[in-house]
């Protein structure tokens, strides 16, 4: 098997757009890292987007000196590379992305120095409780399961890490991984002719590890400020009504108009700061919500969100707020849709996990037929695995 028979290519070209985005997404994360060897994935997005490719020195820094921008990030299931630039740029700097992606040129110089910034982050991490508290709520609903492995990996993984474990990673895991790439742009660049375009053949899913229990616990409250997550499992990506989710945690966000917004910030005036969200996995999700709160109010505020919730699941949503938390769900999606480093990250993550290709159209509809009784459910069943956690603690 070629590279060109692994890569899945998708486009939306607009001949009206100046720039051309890229976006690379391989079917390679934090959770497929060797065990030992957390943190392989994120050190591979460092070192393949700073390592020279040819004459024009690391890939980030000479798209930049294009006047574009360009990054990586990894997930728990896959990770995105992409790029933005002028559209007169576009056929080089395709040609250098997939060059740095899959030949790239590895050294010990670029990996201690890609090291020395990778265990920066996760000390910054380290010392931000909304960061920490993100790792432990999914390690804590993921409990002793590969999507509870922290993303970044840590420090022991990191430090022990040499060249050869970063290369045979590389070959035998990021290479060996299905690839969607995507462009947004006038035209398709030169660099990707003899890509397929087609419907990708659908491939047998990825081999599911059992889930056991939730590790729910008493939380350790702080005698200071600190922010708490609560939540639990969503249904996993092949579920084909995951937007109940997406909706209930528009109806429960940081917006305004949010239910939990009128109770959690105006009502009660417990905190400033949150935000709900759900995320896919292959054997489940993760929906929780994200509380900043000063020294004493965690305890009130999880009982306003475990009792909007509780009414939620038993009441289900006013036809008011329904509505209201499907228009921000479709207006998000459009929004992404008319931005174009969003349009093609989203591009590419949906054709990484979908065989279909991946039309707005067809997902705004599904989102406006999320009913209230979906949202009932979707409530019922993150009570069901239901979890608490803090940060800091209490020592």
């Amino acid at each position: 098997m070629t590279f060109a028979d692994q890569i899945h290519l998708v486009h939306a070209l607009d001949e009206q757009l100046r720039t051309t985005s890229i976006c690379v997404a391989i079917a390679y994360g934090a959770r497929h890292d060797p065990a030992g060897r957390g943190g392989l994935a994120h050190m591979l997005d460092h070192l393949l987007m700073a390592a020279p490719v040819g004459d024009t020195g690391p890939l980030v820094q000479h798209i930049e000196s294009l006047g574009g921008s360009a990054n990586a990030e990894t997930g728990l299931e896959h990770m995105l590379f992409y790029a933005q630039v002028a559209a007169e740029d576009a056929d080089e700097v395709a040609d250098l992305l997939l060059r740095s992606l899959l030949s790239p040129v590895l050294d010990a110089a670029t990996l201690e120095a890609e090291r020395s910034a990778v265990l920066q982050e996760l000390a910054a991490a380290e010392a931000d409780p909304a960061d920490v508290v993100q790792d432990a709520f999914l390690g804590a609903i993921f409990a002793d399961h590969p999507l509870g492995r922290p993303v970044g990996g840590t420090v022991p993984e990191i430090t022990s890490l040499d060249l050869d474990a970063v290369v045979r990673g590389h070959r035998e895991r990021f290479l060996t991984a299905p690839m969607a790439l995507a462009v947004v742009g006038p035209r398709l660049p030169r660099a990707l002719a003899g890509l397929p375009t087609g419907r990708r053949a659908e491939s047998a899913p990825p081999a599911p590890v059992p889930l056991g229990a939730v590790r729910a616990s008493q939380p350790a409250w702080p005698n200071s400020s600190g922010w708490v997550a609560v939540g639990g499992r969503s249904h996993g990506l092949a579920d084909a009504n995951r937007h109940r989710y997406a909706v209930l945690a528009n109806l429960l966000g940081g917006s305004a108009y949010s239910v939990l917004y009128q109770e959690l910030r105006v009502a009660a005036g417990l905190a400033y700061s949150f935000q709900a969200w759900d995320r896919g996995y292959t054997e489940a999700g993760a929906w929780r919500v994200l509380i900043g709160v000063e020294r004493g109010n965690g305890p009130k505020a999880v009982d306003i969100v475990t009792h909007e919730l509780s009414r939620l699941a038993h009441q289900g949503p006013t036809d008011r707020h329904l509505q209201a938390a499907l228009r921000h769900a479709r207006t998000n999606l459009i929004l992404d849709k008319e931005t174009p480093l969003e349009h093609v990250r989203l591009l590419a993550s949906r054709a990484l996990h979908h065989p279909r290709r991946w039309d707005i159209t067809r997902e705004l509809a599904d989102v406006a037929a999320v009913s209230a009784t979906d949202v009932q459910r979707a409530a019922a069943e993150v009570l069901a695995n239901f979890v608490t956690v803090v940060r800091p603690e209490a020592t």
